[in-house]
Order: C-alpha cells, then sequence, then structure tokens
C-alpha cells in the first residue's frame, strides 16, 4: 500500500462521484494537505495520490468524506498476481442497482405521461393514480440527483443534477399543492388540450408527468453512461489474463508444473514450442524463434539463444527453451505495461459534461429569475397565491425533459451509424476529444501495414529462373512453422507453383532450414535457405548481384532470405510487412481534416521511412524503435508541444499509448486490450475508417450542442410567460414536447452520414 521512504503512494478507490466537477473537487480538496500531489480520474473512478510520512492514508479517506464522498484503500499488494480474471468474474456488476431504477421508474413513468397527455384516458380519480405511479419515481428514481445536488450544493456548485433536481421537486411539489390545497384534487379534473394563454392561479394543474418524464430519460442516459465507464477497467484485466497461467519449472532436475504465482527469481523454467515464456528471464539452453510482437507490436520473430533475454508473454515460436527467471509477478514488463495503461488513463483529463458547464451559468440564473419573479407580484400585491405560481411556474418550465435527450439521442443514433460504418464510439467524452485534434500519431505494424510477413520479391541469380527458386524454397520451407517461411510458401501458392518433393528436412536453429529436394530437371540436390551465414557455412557465396539484393533489402527493413544448392547461390528472397494499399490514401484525408501525421513504431529507422515515403508522411514525423514506454512518452511530448493528439494502434504495446492520447482509436483487427484501452475501435482494420470517424464524431458532437441550445432554448422562450402568470398545462406540456421533438429528429439527421468514397 505504501513504501518505506519519505513520499508514500497510494491509490484510492472513489465513490459518489456524479461529473467530473466531481472529480475536480475532491483532487483540489486533497491537494491542499501538505505535501499531498492528487490527481482524480472520473471514468475510472480512482484517485493516485502521494503523500509525506506526516500525512497518514486515513487523512486521505477523511479529507474525502469531508468534500461529500466516500474513498476506499486498494486490497493487499499480492492481490494483482491473481490476474484479476477470478475475482472478477465473480463480480456484481456495478451498474445493475441504476439499472433496475431505471427499469422501475419506466415502468411507473409510462402510464403517469400517457393519462397526462391523452385527455381520453383522464379516468375520475386519474391524478391521484398519477401521483401514486409518480411519487417512487420523483423521491426514489430521482434519488441520485437529489444527492448530488445537495453534494454541489454544500460546496457551493451547481451542475445538471441541481437543474433535474429542483425542476422535478418543484414540478412534484407543486402538484402536491395543488392536489391536495387547490382545485387540482377534485373529482373528473382534466388536462383539456387546448393552447390559450391565460393568467390562472395555478391551484387545477399539475405537472406530475413533467417530474417523472425527467427523471426516467436522465436515467437512462446516466445508465449508458455508466455501462460505458465500466469498461475502463477492462484493458487492464485483458492485459493481465495475457500472461502464462501456469510453467514447467526444473527444480533439482526434477521438472514440475507449478502456478506461475509461484514462479521466484532465478528459478529455471522450460518454454516448450507454442508457449507462453511465464516470466521475464535469460535464455540458459536451446534457441528458437520468440514472437515478441505483444512488445515491439513487429510480425518479425526474434532469434534467441543461450545468453539472450527473453520477455513473459511472448510466444515460443520454435525450439524448446530452459530460460532462468530474472523478473517475476508484479516486476515483469507485462505488469509495467499494466501499470502504464493505468498511469494513462488516472492522468487522462475528463472533459466536463456540456450539459454540466451549461447548467452551471444556467441554474443560478433561473434561480434568480424565479425569486425576482416570487418579490415581484409580492411587491405589486399580487398576493401569495399568484407569486407562488409564477415563480415556481419559472423552475417548472426551465427544467427541459430535451435536456434528458440531447446527449442520449445523439450518441444513440451516431454510434449506430458508426456502427453500421466499422466505428465503434464509447462514449460522450470521446466526441469533445476529436473537436481539436491536430495531430495523430500512426502505429506501423497492423496500422499502416498488414502486420503479416509477405513475400515482397523474388531475385534469382545471374542465368537462374525466377520460379524455379520460389518453387524449391517454398518446398523446403513448408516443413517449418516460422512466420517467414510461411510468406514464402503463400508466394509460392499464390504464383501458381506446384511445391517439389522433400527428403531429410532439418531445422538449423536460428539460421534456416536444409534439406534434399527434386527440382525440375528430376534431380535430387542438397538445397539450404536461411540466413547469409548459412549459406556461408556450405561455403556457397552470394555475388556481387545478389549482395546488392541484401543490402538494399535490409535498408528498406525487409528480411532477405538467401537460397542455394550444388555449392552455389541461386537467389535471394525478400520478405516483408507491406503497406495496406489504403493507407496512404487515408492519410490524405487525415490531412484534409487539418491533423499533421506521425508514424511510431517498434521497428528500425531504415523500415519506418520506406513506410512513410510509401503512404506520405514527412520523414520528420517518423519516430522509431520506441518500446511500449517510449510510445507513451512520444504521445506525451506532442501533447506537451500544445497538440491534441489523437492515436492510431493495434497492439497490446499500443495500450498505454492509445490511453495517454487525448483520442485513442483502436484497429478492430488487433489485440481486446488496444481496444479496449481507446476511445473508438475502428471494426474493419482499414485506416481510411479513421478520418470518417474522426469526422463522424465531430458532427456528432455538433449535433449535441444543437440538441442542448434548443433543449434549453424552447424552454427559456417559454420563462417569460411563466413569469407573467400566463403559463397552463398545455403549453408548458407543448414547449417540452416540441423540445423534445426536434432533438430527436435533429438526431436522426446522423443517419445520413456518409463515408468517403
Amino acid at each position: 500500500m505504501t513504501t518505506p521512504t519519505d513520499t508514500n503512494a497510494v491509490e484510492l478507490a472513489i465513490t459518489g462521484m456524479t461529473c467530473a466537477s466531481c472529480a475536480n473537487r475532491i483532487e483540489r480538496k486533497l491537494n491542499k494537505l501538505d505535501g499531498v500531489t492528487a490527481t482524480v480520474n472520473y471514468s475510472t473512478e480512482k484517485a493516485k495520490v502521494t503523500f509525506p510520512e506526516t500525512v497518514s492514508p486515513e487523512q486521505l479517506l477523511e479529507t474525502v468524506a469531508s468534500a461529500g464522498y466516500a474513498a476506499s484503500l486498494p486490497p493487499a499488494p499480492d492481490a494483482p498476481s491473481a490476474s484479476g480474471g477470478s475475482a472478477d468474474s465473480g463480480e456484481v456488476d456495478p451498474t445493475r442497482p441504476l439499472r433496475d431504477r431505471l427499469l422501475i421508474s419506466l415502468v411507473l413513468t409510462i402510464p403517469v405521461v400517457a393519462m397526462a397527455m391523452v385527455p381520453a384516458w383522464q379516468f375520475t380519480y386519474w391524478q391521484w393514480a398519477s401521483l401514486a405511479l409518480a411519487a417512487p419515481v420523483v423521491v426514489w428514481g430521482a434519488w441520485p440527483f437529489h444527492k448530488a445536488a445537495w453534494t454541489n450544493l454544500r460546496h457551493g456548485a451547481t451542475t445538471m443534477d441541481t437543474l433535474v433536481s429542483v425542476g422535478v421537486l418543484a414540478a412534484f411539489g407543486w402538484s402536491l399543492w395543488a392536489l391536495f390545497r387547490g382545485t387540482a384534487g377534485t373529482p373528473g379534473m382534466v388536462h383539456p388540450f387546448e393552447f390559450t394563454v391565460e393568467r390562472s392561479d395555478g391551484l387545477g394543474n399539475i405537472y406530475l408527468e413533467a417530474a417523472a418524464g425527467v427523471t426516467t430519460f436522465l436515467l437512462a442516459g446516466r445508465y449508458a453512461e455508466a455501462r460505458a465507464k465500466r469498461q475502463s477497467g477492462a484493458a487492464l484485466r485483458a492485459l493481465l489474463e495475457m500472461g502464462a497461467k501456469d510453467v514447467a519449472v526444473v527444480r533439482d532436475g526434477v521438472e514440475t508444473r507449478i502456478p506461475v504465482e509461484q514462479l521466484a527469481v532465478d528459478d529455471e523454467f522450460v518454454v516448450r514450442p507454442g508457449e507462453k515464456v511465464a516470466a521475464d528471464g535469460v535464455v540458459v539452453e536451446g534457441s528458437s524463434a520468440v514472437d515478441a510482437s505483444m512488445l515491439t507490436g513487429e510480425s518479425v520473430p526474434v532469434e534467441v539463444g543461450p545468453g539472450d533475454a527473453v520477455v513473459g508473454a511472448t510466444v515460443n515460436s520454435g525450439g524448446r527453451l530452459l530460460v532462468r527467471a530474472t523478473r517475476v509477478g508484479s516486476d515483469t514488463q507485462l505488469a509495467q505495461m499494466a501499470r502504464l495503461v493505468e498511469d494513462a488513463q488516472n492522468g487522462k483529463a475528463e472533459v466536463q459534461r456540456l450539459a454540466d458547464r451549461i447548467s452551471g451559468i444556467f441554474v443560478p440564473i433561473v434561480i434568480a429569475l424565479s425569486v425576482g419573479t416570487l418579490g415581484f407580484w409580492l411587491g405589486t400585491g399580487g398576493g401569495w397565491s399568484a407569486a407562488l405560481t409564477a415563480a415556481i411556474a419559472v423552475l417548472i418550465i426551465a427544467c427541459p425533459c430535451a435536456l434528458g435527450l440531447a446527449t442520449p439521442t445523439a450518441l444513440m443514433v451516431g454510434t449506430g451509424r458508426g456502427a453500421q460504418l466499422g466505428i465503434l464510439i464509447k462514449g460522450p467524452e470521446v466526441l469533445e476529444s476529436t473537436r481539436q485534434v491536430d495531430a495523430v500519431v500512426l502505429d506501423k505494424t497492423g496500422t499502416v501495414t498488414t502486420g503479416q510477413m509477405t513475400l515482397a520479391d523474388v531475385v534469382p541469380a545471374p542465368g537462374e529462373d525466377r520460379d524455379e527458386v520460389l518453387r524449391v524454397a517454398a518446398a523446403l520451407e513448408h516443413g517449418s512453422e516460422h512466420p517467414i517461411a510461411r510468406a514464402i510458401v503463400t508466394g509460392a501458392e499464390e504464383s501458381g507453383l506446384e511445391l517439389a518433393a522433400v527428403e531429410g528436412f532439418t531445422n538449423v536453429e536460428g539460421l534456416g532450414v536444409q534439406g534434399v529436394v527434386t527440382t525440375s530437371d528430376g534431380e535430387s540436390h542438397a538445397v539450404v535457405v536461411g540466413r547469409p551465414q548459412l549459406l556461408a557455412d556450405w561455403a556457397l557465396p552470394l555475388g556481387p548481384e545478389l549482395e546488392a539484393t541484401l543490402v538494399q533489402a535490409r535498408g528498406t527493413g525487409a528480411t532477405p532470405v538467401a537460397v542455394g544448392w550444388d555449392g552455389k547461390a541461386r537467389g535471394v528472397l525478400v520478405v516483408s510487412d507491406s503497406v495496406k494499399p489504403s493507407s496512404a490514401q487515408a492519410i490524405q484525408r487525415l490531412r484534409d481534416l487539418g491533423l499533421t501525421p506521425y508514424l511510431l513504431t517498434g521497428d528500425n529507422a531504415e523500415a519506418a521511412r520506406t513506410v512513410a515515403d510509401q503512404v506520405g508522411i514527412d520523414p520528420a514525423n517518423v519516430i522509431a524503435d520506441v518500446l511500449p514506454a517510449d510510445k507513451v512518452n512520444v504521445v506525451a511530448r506532442l501533447q506537451a508541444e500544445g497538440k491534441v493528439v489523437a492515436m492510431v494502434g493495434d497492439g497490446v504495446n499500443d495500450a498505454a499509448a492509445l490511453a495517454t492520447a487525448d483520442l485513442g482509436m483502436a484497429m478492430g483487427t488487433g489485440t481486446d486490450v488496444a481496444i479496449e484501452a481507446s476511445d473508438l475501435t475502428l471494426v474493419r482494420g482499414d485506416l481510411r475508417v479513421a478520418p470518417d470517424a474522426i469526422r463522424l464524431a465531430r458532427r456528432t458532437l455538433s449535433t449535441i450542442k444543437g440538441n442542448l441550445f434548443w433543449a434549453f432554448g424552447y424552454n427559456v422562450a417559454a420563462i417569460p410567460l411563466a413569469a407573467a402568470g400566463l403559463l397552463n398545462p398545455m403549453i408548458a406540456g407543448a414547449a417540452m414536447a416540441l423540445s423534445s421533438v426536434f432533438v430527436v429528429t435533429n438526431s436522426l439527421r446522423l443517419r445520413g452520414f456518409r463515408a468517403e468514397g
């Protein structure tokens, strides 16, 4: 929980926050303590706090409680070693209480609204039935809004919760007054369907449908947001699940399989072909190709042998390895990557909801107008009844039903249209991030390129036949599972070549393959395919032409494979990760949107520059040879330079950078970790979807802004009528209905959004 140093660190779980302003309030309160530095994240509901020895963790909890929220200390330090899987699987869905509150409120609200809006359904005692149905919604259903409003009030702040609570309680309170002290409770009372503007004392009017309707609309929006927020921790759970679950450890010469949590530093363990490396370590025996794409993002396996370091969760593609563990548990690179993702999520500034920002200005004005209306009527001798009627009418009309629809409807239509186009949008905060994005960082492998090794070229030695060189090489490589071998075999099959017969196949670990192949002339030859070093061991010189091909291939980041038999090198096959056909067009469209593209990769600089040249990225904006932590640093550096950064990636190694960026976009063909850590998911894996996603997000955001304007606008226009005492139930209902209809209609326009050709 803490460390025995002058400065301790702890991560608190916070409950009770309803908006980003709550997080800011807790953060300010904690930072007022001497020596304390705190960052609070609304999305993950966590506070990351560093504090001196003079401050105890209990003081931190008390400080959060004094701000009106609740906090708890993290579980014991050894809890994460369980991978988070089993604990999470038994965890109760935290959104379930909110879902239950929404469903019950919805069932009770529907008949209340139906009776108020359809005079034919207003039976003799309908108003009392409405009261019985609406009361639980207003008191219990809207309790989260009332509680948040009270907390905000204690701190002198107003948000949308305040507006909702005041409006709902005003409508309900006046309805109670009208029912018990006015004429609204009279048997046979009806709300006629008319639009007359006339002054009345308001004691025959009830607004139960407004109180219940607003509550239910907003509960629906809050539930949708809560479900999106719950995904924040999924990236960490997915990352921890990537590690090996058990390991074959060698102790006293005996191989025993144990849970990976029991592995200790300096233990030696066995990694068979196809298995995951259980922990970070150093190879003691054996050699193999290790798929390190989880760490580097690059598709070419890394050849390892005795003395070479290997990383936990990477996959052994070839021979048997004996590895000595150097880092286990929370010290492994996998665990460090999980911390990078979590730190990025905790450090990501949350955008305050537009409705909260507007409400912060709108609520005090409405309350002031209501009080002013009350004072005016009393000052002019209008009497308490007329004064209260007008004052409360101002509060009622100022709480628009459409406010609850403004964001959810636009999001629903926008995300629905996005899904049709292969774009998944996680939440409203995502949309605000797209508005000012001016730089886009693109991971190379799997994003700009295909992420798979393909045969790029076959260069025969002078006098040799290209197809024969490929046919012989592919025949021999057919016995290997190495990704480069598979690329050569696929290339031959796509060329329509029939593979030759092979005898005596042997895998030369780390160098290539050898065997006896029957060539097209019907004769058998001892053939070697692999690294130039393997041909040199067989005394098969490449010659100047093939040497030049090797240099050129390596200069572009490709992998050259030499082929030889009968004392002579016969050709070189060039294998590389090819650029997606659509990448150049996608990057041009990003430029057209005002974004500056950057290419980021763990690959070497030559390969990165070659790809950048093919897709039209400025060489000055190419960053190569980077590890996951470096990717985070690159994004943070661009942000420090004042840029609003979007990041597009697909691998585990991109997850932390995706979470750090202002807008994270994951390729849907990538890993679950990257997808969970991102804000947008591009389902098809086509980079051209990225500019479409930004355009759709910007269009959806502008629609939400328009909705909020009209949601307030219709009702603001009716405030003078309310203040003048000219408001009747149908005028109120009409204003609310018109604003709601406009909001829904305006949102439906997003269905016409089209992707670029």
